[in-house]
């Protein structure tokens, strides 16, 4: 297990001086950390994942790289706190998870929702605002504007009507991260957000990525093309049901730890794999 410093700042690393979370309204550069320390969690008496050991902080976007099986979605549940954990620790803004989890949006595999549930994307993001309403407290102008705010920032406007069963792969996608906007929430937890997509799609995604880190937010989601990772990530945690390292793309995304992660005959994607996958890349 190997935990490599931070080097190097990715082209798409873009800390604003004075980012802010819309649920922040600070400076929290260093303030607004997230801390996993020796995580271990356990199903029915099995060990699922150990040995997970990390530190970032909003202005991120971390690819969690393994193969199926590894635990990307359980790391991604604890993180939540929808699974206890057996061991370890996590903190977020030096609290424990539960001090601050309507901070923390987690945004499920797309094949996980009932996409026939009778609601429109409006209704779907408004639901965004319930943890920050409590039991007493009424829907007011500003929770309306939130929510307008996150349509827009997820071109949603247009879709707002529309019953989320109608919606394609990518509009669902950005209809959930529009729920966690309207949430507030400083840091997502995507369990496979492109998968399915086509190319368009995809790059669509790819772009509202970079966006959310540069409002400052953290975006730490599970993925599984290689070939993509350096154009959307800014660093990577590669598992294999315990951690194998975690650190800048350039510094732990090397084909020596992708041959740890996955077996010796994985390789790293080569600069003509990645040139070709931007090459072919559709309209935003």
């Amino acid at each position: 297990m190997t935990a490599l410093p931070r080097t190097d700042v990715p082209q798409h690393q873009h800390q604003d001086p004075e980012h802010l979370c819309w649920g922040g309204g600070q400076e929290h550069v260093r303030h607004h950390r997230l801390e996993v320390s020796h995580l271990s969690v356990s199903y029915r008496e099995v060990l699922a994942l150990s040995g997970i050991d990390f530190t970032t902080e909003c202005g991120r976007s971390i690819g969690l790289i393994g193969p199926n099986g590894a635990g990307k979605s359980t790391l991604l549940k604890s993180l939540a706190g929808l699974i206890k954990p057996d061991a370890g620790m996590i903190r977020w803004r030096g609290h424990p998870l539960t001090h601050s989890s309507h901070e923390i949006a987690y945004l499920p595999q797309r094949g996980d929702v009932d996409w026939k549930f009778p609601i429109t994307v409006r209704g779907l993001v408004e639901m965004g605002r319930y943890p920050n309403l409590g039991w007493w407290k009424t829907y007011r102008q500003h929770d309306a504007d939130i929510v307008e705010r996150a349509l827009t920032a997820m071109r949603l406007q247009d879709l707002q009507h529309r019953q989320i069963s109608a919606l394609s792969g990518g509009q669902q996608q950005r209809t959930f991260i529009a729920r966690a906007l309207a949430q507030e929430a400083h840091v997502l937890l995507l369990d496979e957000p492109f998968t399915g997509l086509d190319r368009p799609a995809q790059e669509n995604l790819e772009q509202l990525f970079h966006e959310l880190t540069r409002e400052g937010r953290l975006l730490i989601a599970g993925h599984h093309d290689l070939a993509t990772v350096s154009k959307i990530f800014d660093d990577v945690l590669l598992i294999k049901c315990q951690q194998v390292a975690f650190g800048s793309v350039k510094e732990a995304f090397t084909p020596e730890r992708i041959a740890e992660t996955y077996g010796p005959s994985s390789r790293a994607p080569s600069e003509h794999q990645k040139q070709t996958t931007a090459s072919q890349a559709g309209p935003a």
